[in-house]
Formats: structure tokens, C-alpha cells, sequence
């Protein structure tokens, strides 16, 4: 059995583990123990892998395993990891465990709660680990369907509303992905539904290709967010509880864009010279007009959440621009991007549940009277916008630079354009950051406020050291992604012939 198995079977076994569980110390201990042996099989699994790496194993996939499961559709349990695999596993792992402790003392029913949650987060890690299309789709269809309860029953504001558009729109493309993968399973005419196997047989028609290219892209695409596909966002972020909010924006989002990247581009490359323009154009509106957006909210969830569309948008503009700097962007902005929008609605949770408002308009002072979450937003917002010395500023200047490759005239316009977001970021950034922690305090109750609790500040210190340490020395990530993303390219440059690759 493959380490990677591992990630799916601790999340069962906490799922036992809950439903054993008869207090709420014991739900609290299952999902400490859980979460915490997840991370630090991430970071072993990280380790392991970057030694490898070094060692000069080259395989494609390290810590492949493959049994068959259905036989007549040639569909096997198949995982195996490369380095864009490894990143967003350690992703996972540190959403999970803060996440975790996030929701300590907040959250009712809170035994049902972590159940549906742990389901959840086993939906990502298997998904994260597959290799075969049927397996990837089963387990994106698991991370996926729990998102209803956890925002229906555990939200706040128009839950069932948000926990519904959510659900119709993502199943809607669900609906359009599985008709694409069953086009390249049957259009390739081959025996398996291994990712790599196809691929390396490249002989999925053109006709294919082209005709079902936006079934698969738009299907993964309306979890990233693409434009016009994105109004399910707002909403549901801005209704789900903070753990799921953390988990959603910071992880789950992120399957879009390796999905993209990983079935729709690197399996249909001939199709790219066709479709690619036009996903270029949608997903640069996606850019700027989640950061314009952004700047008319007042409630601090929706701010972040048409940040977040931006910022997911700007993944699969990056992954268009078909360049392997610019790729390599992309996975390290879904890595940064996950890490502060995680950080962010930690701390928007947490000022909530002491103010009991989340609107720009009623807040103020919030540096003097919880000075600790008040700088946590603070770093998360400063990293939101880009600073050097986080995160964002080298997955922004990776994607950037690497799109400016691109000598046409068409894609240095749309990589100008997008540029266009980082001001505009800028702006609603320090316009809420100097509203509601410096202004005067809009309410004499504000004063009687606890600044934040001990497992709170595990949870924001925690997600504030990965977004400094990622931002200081993004060199590992850096390496194991662009080592990733060099065969992917190759093979798709084979084929696509809609930039200079």
C-alpha cells in the first residue's frame, strides 16, 4: 500500500472516530489527533519527496499504486504525486489542522459538524492523489456534495439560499466534467483511465478534443471561479461557517485550477489553439472584475470572497498564458493564495463572533481593543495585496513575468490588464484596513471585547508563519513545482501551438 493511501484512510478512521466520540472533548481529541497526523504526514511526504527529487529520481510520479477496482470500465485506485501533487497536500493538511482549532468553540452540533467536515477534507486528499479520471471525479464529487449541510445547517445569513446556488451550480459542472472525461475515455479508445497512460498515448482525435475541451475546462472551471460561472462564491463564502470558509476558498477552490491544468490542457493540447483565446478573455475579466467588485462590499466576508475570484482567477489566466514560468505561477499562487484567504477568514470569523457584525461600516478600533486579530488582518491583507516578503509577491511575479513571454500582442494586453488587479487591490486593502482597525470605535461595547483565545491564535499564528515562511523562502516550492510542470509542458507543446511555450 502507498503512503498516499494513508490521506484517505485517517480521514475514515476520524469519521469513525466522531461517530464513537460522546462529548465534545472527545470530538475535540479525534479531530487534534487527526488533523495533526495529516500535517505531519504532509510535511514527511514533502520531504521525502524533495529528497528523492535531489537523489535524481526522475519518474513523473513518485509513490505510484494501482489495483484495479471496476474492471469492465478499466477503472483502477490509482495515486501517485508529482510536485504540483505534494504542494497542494501540504495545503490540505495545514487548512484541515487550522481549520480545526479555528472552530473550537464556536460551532453547534459541533459532532455533526466535524463529520461532515472530515468527509469533506477526505474528498480533497483524494482527489489531490489520483491518478485516474473516474477516481479524481469520485472524489471531487465528495468534497463537493457535504458543502451543502456544512453551509445549509451551520451558516449564518441566507444559508439555504447560498448552501443551494452553491450546490446546482457546482453539480452543474460536475455535469459538464463527467461528459468529458467519458469523451476522452472512449474517444482515446483506451484500456485504462490512468491520466498519465492516456496522455502518453495521444491519440484522442482532434474532432474530440475540441468539441469537448470546454466541458471539461468550464466543469473544473466554475469551482476556480471562472467568470461568468463564479456568482455561487460570494454567497456561499460569505454564509459558510469560518472553518469551511477557510477549507473552501483555501483548498477546494484550488481543484478547479489543477483540474484545469491537469485532465482539460494536458490531455486535450490541440484543442488549446481553439479554446484558449477565449478562456484568456473570461478569465482575465475574472481578475479584474472580482478586485473591482471587491471594492464596492461592505461585509468582510464578500470582500474577500470577490478577492478570492480574483485571485483564483488569476490561476487559470496564468495556466492559459501556456508558458512554464507562468505555470509554475499559477500552482505557487494556489498555494499563497490558499494560505491567506484561509488566514483571512480565520480572522473575519473571529471578529464576527465577538462583534457580531462583519460590515466595514459598523467597525472601528479594533487594533486597540484586539490588537492580536487586528494585526493578523493586517499581515493577511498585506499579503493579500502583494508585499514583498509574503507570499503573494512572488506567485503575482512569477505569473506576471512569465506571462509578459509572450510576444503578441493579445496576451501582453491581457497580462497588462490583469496587472491592473494588483492596484486595485491595493486600494480596497488598506481602505478596510484603516477603517475598521484605526478609526475611532463606533460602539462603547467594542471595548469589552477578548482579544483572541489560546487555540485561535494556534490557528492564525500558524497560517501567519506558512504565509511569512512561503513569502521568505519560496525556493523549495518553487523547485519541486517548475521540476512538475517541465514534462507537463513538454507534452502539451507537442501539440499546442497558441503561444510560445
Amino acid at each position: 500500500m502507498s503512503i498516499l493511501t494513508l490521506f484517505v484512510v485517517i480521514p475514515v478512521l476520524m469519521l469513525v472516530g466522531l461517530w464513537l466520540a460522546r462529548n465534545l472533548n472527545q470530538v475535540r481529541g479525534v479531530m487534534v489527533a487527526g488533523s495533526s497526523v495529516l500535517l505531519m504526514l504532509a510535511i514527511y511526504l514533502t520531504v521525502a519527496f524533495i529528497q528523492m527529487r535531489h537523489a535524481g529520481n526522475t519518474d513523473p510520479m513518485l509513490f505510484t499504486y494501482s489495483i484495479p477496482w471496476f474492471a469492465p470500465l478499466n477503472i483502477a485506485y490509482s495515486v501517485g504525486v508529482d510536485g504540483i501533487s505534494v504542494v497542494m497536500i501540504l495545503l490540505s493538511a495545514i487548512i484541515v489542522f487550522t481549520g480545526t482549532f479555528a472552530s473550537w468553540q464556536v460551532i453547534p452540533n459541533h459532532k455533526e459538524f466535524f463529520l461532515w467536515f472530515t468527509l469533506l477534507s477526505s474528498g480533497v486528499f483524494g482527489f489531490f492523489i489520483s491518478t485516474d479520471m473516474f477516481t479524481m471525479f469520485m472524489f471531487y464529487e465528495v468534497a463537493l456534495i457535504p458543502m451543502y449541510l456544512l453551509i445549509g445547517v451551520w451558516g449564518t445569513g441566507a444559508k439555504e439560499y447560498s448552501a443551494m446556488k452553491l450546490t446546482l451550480m457546482l453539480m452543474g459542472g460536475s455535469a459538464l466534467l463527467i461528459i468529458g472525461i467519458l469523451a476522452i475515455y472512449f474517444g482515446s479508445g483506451a484500456t485504462t483511465m490512468n491520466v498519465n497512460e492516456i496522455a502518453a498515448m495521444a491519440n484522442i482525435p482532434v474532432v474530440v478534443q475540441k468539441t469537448f475541451f470546454p466541458f471539461v475546462f468550464i466543469g473544473f472551471g466554475v469551482l476556480g471561479a471562472l467568470f461568468p460561472f463564479h456568482t455561487w462564491s460570494p454567497d456561499g463564502h460569505a454564509s459558510a461557517p469560518t472553518a469551511v470558509s477557510m477549507l473552501h476558498a483555501g483548498v477546494l477552490m484550488k481543484l478547479g485550477g489543477y483540474g484545469c491544468f491537469r485532465i482539460a490542457m494536458y490531455l486535450m493540447p490541440e484543442a488549446l489553439d481553439t479554446w484558449a483565446p477565449v478562456f484568456l478573455v473570461l478569465t482575465t475579466i475574472s481578475v479584474v472584475y472580482g478586485a473591482l467588485s471587491a471594492c464596492v462590499q461592505t461585509d468582510l466576508k464578500y470582500i474577500n470572497a470577490y478577492s478570492s475570484v480574483s485571485h483564483c482567477g488569476m490561476v487559470l489566466f496564468a495556466l492559459l498564458m501556456m508558458t512554464q514560468a507562468a505555470i509554475t505561477g499559477a500552482i505557487l499562487q494556489m498555494l499563497s493564495h490558499g494560505l491567506m484567504t484561509a488566514l483571512f477568514f480565520a480572522v473575519i470569523g473571529m471578529i464576527y463572533h465577538r462583534a457580531g457584525t462583519r460590515d466595514v461600516r459598523y467597525l472601528g478600533g479594533l487594533m486597540k481593543v484586539v490588537p492580536f486579530l487586528g494585526v493578523a488582518y493586517m499581515i493577511a491583507g498585506l499579503a493579500n495585496l502583494g508585499l514583498p516578503g509574503f507570499s503573494g509577491f512572488i506567485a503575482e511575479m512569477s505569473i506576471f513575468v512569465g506571462s509578459f513571454e509572450n510576444a503578441d500582442t493579445f496576451h501582453r494586453v491581457a497580462t497588462i490588464a490583469a496587472c491592473t488587479s494588483i492596484v486595485i487591490t491595493a486600494v480596497y486593502i488598506l481602505r478596510v484596513c484603516g477603517k475598521i482597525l484605526y478609526q475611532r470605535i463606533p460602539n462603547p461595547e467594542f471595548l469589552k471585547l477578548r482579544d483572541a483565545s489560546w487555540d485561535e491564535r494556534i490557528a492564525v499564528a500558524g497560517l501567519i508563519f506558512c504565509v511569512a515562511g512561503l513569502g521568505l523562502a519560496p525556493f523549495w516550492a518553487q523547485e519541486v513545482i517548475y521540476d512538475a510542470v517541465g514534462p507537463l509542458m513538454e507534452h502539451i507543446s507537442q501539440f499546442a501551438t497558441v503561444a510560445s511555450l
